[in-house]
């Protein structure tokens, strides 16, 4: 079976919203050689002609948050080439939507579309999936100044797309690779000797990157801030320690004027989300959103058969 590429107008519109269209051309690849399994669609080519055409439609069969329409449009375009008419959306990626919901439209053979289908909605319902937990997320902090973050707890080759999932929920990236910026976490502390040292390891090492360092304890929190860290994740802590950590990060500032942000993390549950944020924390970290979220449920529906 012949494997097409992206049109140059999806391409454009993949790097439009930070994704690599190649990173995305070859993903897409090689999830459909994984579905056909060296060989072809058997189903398919046994029971639909080949001159057979359809018009097929994406919905929503619950209520989420849409990510992920221009992956399922590239699956298409992969699979179909120029045989396939253009992929329409009728909603947008980022957009809320309810059971019974139509967010696209496309026309193409029959029989490719269905080899497509379930590659298609497997990207797309794992994609609106992260973006519906992430939109969960900050509609529990609403009303408050926190920011949601996400991890690298991501799906190994999948985090450029996760991530693009979160930001479509409303939630911000952390960094998206260990070169972007620099985290200290405990066993790195444990390596080093201690914050203060780890810190200054770091900090001497790359003195112009972002630098955040992770503390299990106000005293831990002390030390980093006496060393000169500015953002700082607490990890951990109970609410009332975190109540603590953001009076100590104040007075910090206010007597050395360094701004200094904190990012909660460690066992959060969203049930927990706004009485963490009304402490006053900068942001909540949470890895589940990548590693845990439950697919959004959606299918493909012939329409129109000709």
């Amino acid at each position: 079976m012949k494997l097409h590429q992206l049109s140059n107008n999806l391409s454009k519109r993949l790097v439009a919203v930070g994704l690599d269209s190649s990173y995305v051309c070859d993903l897409v690849h090689r999830a459909i050689l994984e579905d056909l399994g060296g060989g072809i669609d058997i189903t398919s080519s046994s029971t639909v002609p080949l001159a057979q055409r359809s018009i097929a439609t994406f919905g929503s069969r619950a209520s989420g948050c849409l990510a992920g329409l221009d992956l399922a449009s590239a699956v298409i375009e992969v699979v179909c080439g120029p045989l396939a008419s253009d992929f329409t959306n009728f909603m947008s990626d980022g957009q809320r939507v309810r059971a019974g919901d139509v967010v696209a439209q496309v026309e193409a053979p029959t029989q490719l579309l269905l080899t497509a289908e379930r590659t298609a909605l497997n990207l797309l319902g794992h994609m609106s999936g992260v973006a519906t937990a992430t939109a969960n997320w900050v509609d529990a902090v609403k009303g408050t100044d926190t920011v949601i973050r996400d991890t690298r707890k991501t799906t190994p080759g999948l985090r450029a797309l996760e991530k693009y999932a979160v930001r479509c929920g409303g939630g911000q990236n952390h960094r998206m690779a260990l070169s972007d910026a620099a985290l200290v976490k405990d066993n790195h502390i444990a390596a080093a000797g201690g914050v203060a040292e780890a810190f200054q390891l770091v900090r001497t090492h790359a003195p112009s990157i972002a630098l955040e360092i992770e503390v299990d304890t106000l005293d831990q929190l002390i030390e980093a801030l006496v060393a000169g860290a500015n953002l700082v994740l607490l990890d951990n802590m109970s609410t009332a320690t975190m109540v603590q950590a953001v009076t100590i990060a104040k007075n910090h500032t206010a007597s050395t004027g360094v701004v200094v942000m904190l990012e909660a993390s460690g066992g959060l549950t969203i049930e927990r989300a706004a009485e963490v944020a009304k402490t006053g924390i900068d942001f909540i970290s949470v890895g589940g959103l990548t590693h845990s979220s439950p697919v959004l449920d959606l299918g493909l529906d012939l329409k129109t058969v000709f």
